[in-house]
């Protein structure tokens, strides 16, 4: 087995390359260089969620590489394949925070009162279910903006990496990132009204 993985930016597109052409011996080192990759997002998309959070980062790497793995796969380069971890770690926060909103309504169970302590105000169910709704709005205003939140918050790229993973330049995405915060704020505070 010839070890392609270089440093981490390059060996990782020379790897997703590689099985893009149906090398079937490198799907091992694969995965061994796109792990730390996953672990790093799920840890800073767990960072910003509350304290006891049901999901973990072991929990979401896993259930995200089985989603990127059994999807569309033919990722081009690193960039490609950071872009598409970062929806799906969004769509799986989204859908855990679906899931918690829903038993909260009931989903079988009886209903809780505001004095059962088991009523917990630090939920942020409602949260996630409000910025996905605002980053849909942002995407039928401009699906760039989505794609660039979906790095920068979900995936916790830097600007340079944004750029690298969208194929654009820094100093759009420096732009776009400032656009996408603004209509956020927006979408945010014309949800809580």
């Amino acid at each position: 087995m010839v070890d392609r993985r270089g440093d981490d930016k390059t060996g990782i597109s020379e790897l997703l390359t590689a099985v893009e052409r149906g090398e079937a011996d490198v799907l091992d080192e694969l995965v061994a260089a796109v792990y730390p990759e996953l672990k790093r997002l799920a840890h800073f998309q767990l960072a910003k969620e509350r304290q006891g959070h049901t999901l973990n980062t072991t929990a979401i790497v896993h259930e995200a590489f089985v989603r990127l793995a059994s999807g569309n796969n033919n990722w081009t380069d690193r960039g490609h394949f950071l872009r598409a971890a970062s929806a799906v770690m969004r769509h799986l926060l989204v859908d855990h925070a679906r899931k918690r909103s829903a038993d909260k309504r009931g989903s079988g169970k009886a209903p809780l009162t505001l004095e059962d302590e088991r009523y917990s105000s630090d939920d942020d169910s409602m949260a996630v279910l409000a910025l996905d709704s605002a980053i849909k709005e942002i995407a039928e205003i401009d699906p760039r903006l989505e794609q660039i939140i979906e790095c920068r918050y979900f995936a916790g790229l830097s600007v340079e990496d944004t750029a690298e993973a969208l194929g654009m330049a820094v100093r759009t995405v420096e732009r776009d990132w400032q656009r996408a915060k603004a209509y956020l704020l927006k979408a945010m505070e014309t949800d809580e009204r």
